[in-house]
């Protein structure tokens, strides 16, 4: 089937989704994408339309087994006439759970054919030198992986003349979808005075607006999704997890999860 253009959307506080989303892209064919990128606010205003002769893919991160309730509002506002898609979920090294059927199912009900998912692994949004869990991910064989994948999706998309043709993709989950959807609501960022220089890029970075752009270490539990987007871009390494839940969340993590697992795809 004839595609005429390539959308990519993505919700990527720490880069790695994006990352496996441009990946999957390199690996389909050549030309440029139109990108739809929702990781902050004002990206989540777009509303997303797409077409037949378009192909979509959308990568979201894996929270607590969950795609991100956050994207709720955006995913529901997409507006696709039979587009093809490929779904992505990018987890840290745990598990994905349900996510990739979650994800497959929201854009389902709005218009979109899911004709191909994957879950990466990614750098986990608690990793650090002294708990790595998963930390550098997706790394170059994980790209290259990613590249592989799309032109996997290439092949099966031009093997027929329309969608129809195609048998429904299988994803692994099962209903209703398990774990948790509400964020810690915690306090778990503590930010040096001697070292912050109060730049503004953690405020800059925050996909839901957590941080005060006029003081850096005013920080709205509430809002804050835990991702830890203001601590991996400070270039003053003056933030970071403060000992409570968080950090023995981060604990069990770098011990129970330190084997790498692989990309896994599904066509």
């Amino acid at each position: 089937m004839k595609i005429d253009s390539v959308k990519l959307a993505y919700f990527s506080p720490t880069g790695t989704s994006k990352a496996v989303v441009q990946g999957i892209a390199r690996g389909f064919g050549p030309g440029a994408a139109e990108i739809f990128d929702i990781t902050r606010p004002d990206g989540r205003t777009r509303p997303l339309r797409t077409s037949a002769s378009d192909l979509l893919i959308i990568a979201v991160p894996v929270y607590m087994g969950r795609i991100p309730a956050l994207l709720g509002d955006w995913l529901s506002a997409i507006e696709a006439d039979d587009t093809p898609t490929v779904c992505v979920v990018v987890y840290g090294n745990r598990a994905y759970e349900n996510a990739l059927l979650e994800l497959r199912d929201a854009v389902a009900a709005h218009g979109c054919v899911p004709v191909a998912g994957a879950a990466y692994i990614g750098e986990h949004s608690f990793a650090t030198p002294d708990a790595p869990v998963a930390l550098g991910r997706p790394d170059a064989d994980d790209l290259s992986h990613a590249e592989a994948f799309g032109r996997q999706v290439r092949k099966k998309l031009d093997a027929v003349s329309r969608i129809s043709d195609l048998p429904e993709v299988h994803l692994p989950g099962s209903y209703p979808y398990e774990g948790a959807t509400k964020i810690w609501d915690v306090d778990f960022i503590e930010v040096s005075g001697v070292l912050c220089g109060q730049c503004g890029i953690c405020a800059e970075v925050c996909p839901v607006g957590a941080v005060d752009p006029e003081d850096s270490a005013v920080i709205d539990k509430v809002k804050c999704i835990t991702c830890c987007a203001c601590i991996k871009a400070c270039p003053e390494n003056a933030r970071t997890i403060k000992p409570g839940p968080v950090a023995d969340a981060q604990k069990r993590l770098s011990t129970l999860f330190a084997e790498p697992k692989s990309p896994e795809c599904f066509l």
